[in-house]
């Protein structure tokens, strides 16, 4: 009996790719294939595990007037007439969506023959992909709780973010031996995503002599931003970016300095680890860490700082204070109780019987 094909997209950043890979890696009786832009960061993800990969136009989705939404409504025409004949030839019984720009043009194909659509939304507020693809949608799961609303009902779980696997499986011992730090300070995380977070890394290393006074910082700065100067403190190390050690260095952390994205934030309340989230502010986002670190501030996992208020002072007091109320932090995310989102995202995929049927002609 042969195996059923389901065609995964999604991408524009990690966050939008991870959580596909958690669940394509426990996918064991499909056939995965994977949908993404031509030079999109999903790309070098997805090849990296050696999923079979087809590259697509896509325009990006604008909220605000720009020429370039002129001319990307022929780029997204292109990239649907694209993925419809990479899903012709595939014939998957299922797409699943992460959301990003370049899913549009897969899911509008995916309708037009029949393929049935599962969506998965992280953020507390529907970001614009997900919004157009709601209406061609068999399912749709999203992370937070208040986002149902946002959906309709009668297709919507509130299910929490999938989770991969292996980031709870960390050793703690052997996060600190890796990191060369005692096995008595504590240790600080900062994560400012796969590119960095340049305010945030300034204010870190400015910061570093009050800060290695009572933690040792492990401090993961993006592509291109060590600091030269900085290569032999005792009590700081530095990465670009950091694959098969990250989990036993989470393990090993006490609390995590972070961005606002769901995926990320999601991971730390699953291994309760108290947060200072500095959201993307409202010039460089829609809004979505925002609103993300406010709902997480409020179920008391984390605090929330604003980047325009991010200074020397204002982090080591953050910092501080989640230290000294860590237990209480801890606390609440053990009583969370967000379920298995990647196990029940499993169980909905497997339940699927596939309906390839042609539809609509574009």
């Amino acid at each position: 009996m042969s195996k059923k094909k389901i065609v995964f997209t999604g991408g524009g950043s990690a966050g939008h790719v991870t959580p596909n890979i958690a669940l394509i890696n426990e996918l064991d009786n499909w056939d995965k294939f994977y949908i993404g832009s031509k030079k999109g960061i999903e790309k070098e993800l997805i090849e990296k595990i050696g999923i079979p990969y087809f590259g697509i136009n896509s325009g990006k989705l604008r909220r605000y007037i720009d020429f370039e939404n002129f001319v990307d409504i022929f780029r997204v025409l292109k990239g649907c007439f694209e993925a419809r004949s990479v899903l012709k030839k595939i014939k998957p019984d299922l797409v699943f969506s992460k959301g990003g720009f370049v899913s549009v043009p897969v899911i509008i194909a995916a309708k037009s023959i029949g393929i049935p659509i599962y969506i998965h939304e992280s953020d507390m507020t529907p970001g614009l992909a997900n919004k157009i693809s709601q209406r061609f949608s068999t399912r749709i799961f999203t992370s937070f709780e208040e986002t149902k609303k946002f959906f309709p009902a009668n297709k919507t779980m509130d299910i929490g973010s999938p989770i991969r696997k292996e980031i709870l499986s960390g050793s703690a011992l052997k996060g600190r031996d890796f990191l060369g730090f005692d096995h008595h300070s504590p240790i600080l995380t900062v994560m400012g995503g796969s590119l960095g977070a340049k305010k945030i890394n300034e204010v870190v290393r400015q910061s570093l002599d009050q800060l290695t006074a009572t933690y040792q910082v492990v401090h993961l700065c993006g592509k291109n931003n060590l600091d030269g100067n900085l290569t032999t403190h005792p009590r700081y190390k530095q990465f670009e970016y950091v694959h098969d050690e990250l989990s036993d260095i989470l393990a090993a952390t006490d609390i995590v300095i972070t961005r606002g994205g769901s995926n990320a934030i999601f991971e730390f309340l699953a291994l309760n680890i108290p947060m200072l989230i500095i959201p993307l502010g409202l010039n460089q986002s829609r809004g979505d860490q925002i609103l993300n670190a406010k709902a997480f501030q409020e179920k008391g996992y984390s605090l929330t700082l604003e980047e325009e208020k991010l200074t020397v002072k204002t982090m080591i007091e953050n910092v501080n204070t989640i230290y000294k109320n860590r237990y209480d932090f801890k606390k609440n995310m053990k009583e969370s109780h967000k379920g298995n989102a990647l196990q029940t995202l499993v169980d909905e995929i497997n339940e699927v019987n596939g309906d390839c049927s042609p539809g609509p002609i574009l």
